[in-house]
């Protein structure tokens, strides 16, 4: 069986979560649990189990408790793969790799996770991982950081290192395609997939500010093939002026950008609605249009 390539330095990861543990910085993270619960109030059903993938220091766990969706969930486990996160929060909980589940298949009737997947290596096996713990016809809500997330930064670090030093290397992890993010889940075998994205453009009064939150949430690089050297002041101080110069509003504050894309996948079940098989439809697509069915050889107003 081919192994998919190794991208991250996951001790590393846990070592950054560690240190952040203390000061963690959750806006995005609360932001993101806010709003997979109120998906949650939408949905009908409830789930006697649920798993919190990544749940840090329990944002998602607070949001639920504060909200109408509370009664839909029995059981909360708040899993994370950094102890002293977990440390923070309160309820059930459970230090587990979010690359290696500990659950048993069709245990777990409800499984969230939000913005902690995009630092796997093989983001599909985890899926699937996470599909095997659902039982039938039970329910995934995830969350993770898409392509244009920090790209102002990404820009302005590239091109100082390169005007510094001659040259540069990946100084912000890579996030998923949000075009490719319906196809994983298909490839992981969930029914039914939704995909939605959206766009958050935090301000900050200077790029420093921007990179000190990072630290503080656990998310710097750490890519293993990232450049060993550490930033020189010259290199920060150009990327600065960058970034005032490119993205800064009339009120001088700069922007950066976090593309939220959320992941929506049930566990099949036979009851769930299927489409219908190719050639059953009953209304021809221009009768319902109210237009002309024109064949693909004749030309427009012949």
């Amino acid at each position: 069986m081919v192994q998919p390539p190794r991208l991250f330095d996951r001790d590393l990861h846990r070592l950054r979560l560690a240190r952040a543990a203390p000061r963690f910085e959750e806006f995005l993270k609360a932001r993101a649990a806010g709003d997979l619960v109120q998906r949650l109030s939408a949905i009908n059903r409830r789930f006697p189990l649920t798993v919190d993938l990544g749940a840090r220091t329990g944002a998602f766990a607070r949001a639920l408790a504060a909200s109408e969706a509370a009664d839909k969930v029995d059981w909360l486990v708040q899993a994370d793969v950094s102890g002293a996160m977990l440390a923070r929060a309160s309820g059930l909980r459970l230090v587990a790799d979010e690359a290696r589940l500990p659950f048993a298949e069709a245990s777990v009737d409800l499984i969230v996770s939000s913005l902690s997947l995009h630092w796997l290596d093989d983001l599909v096996g985890s899926l699937i991982q996470i599909r095997r713990a659902l039982k039938p016809d039970g329910l995934f809500l995830g969350v993770v950081l898409g392509g244009a997330t920090l790209t102002e930064l990404r820009q302005c670090l590239t091109e100082a290192e390169v005007e510094r030093t001659g040259g540069a290397g990946p100084r912000v992890s890579p996030f998923l395609d949000a075009y490719d993010a319906a196809a994983l889940l298909q490839r992981a075998g969930f029914a039914l997939p939704v995909v939605d994205v959206d766009k958050v453009t935090v301000r900050y009064s200077q790029p420093l500010k921007l990179m000190a939150d990072l630290r503080a949430m656990g998310e710097t690089n750490v890519l293993l093939d990232r450049p060993r050297q550490v930033l020189t002041r010259q290199v920060i101080n150009r990327a600065s002026e960058l970034y005032f110069e490119r993205f800064a509003a009339e009120d001088g504050r700069v922007a950066a950008t976090f593309e939220i894309i959320t992941l929506t996948g049930w566990s099949p079940h036979p009851d769930q609605q299927q489409p219908l098989p190719r050639g059953s439809a009953k209304v021809r697509l221009a009768d319902a249009l109210g237009g002309r069915e024109q064949n693909a050889g004749e030309k427009a107003g012949g």
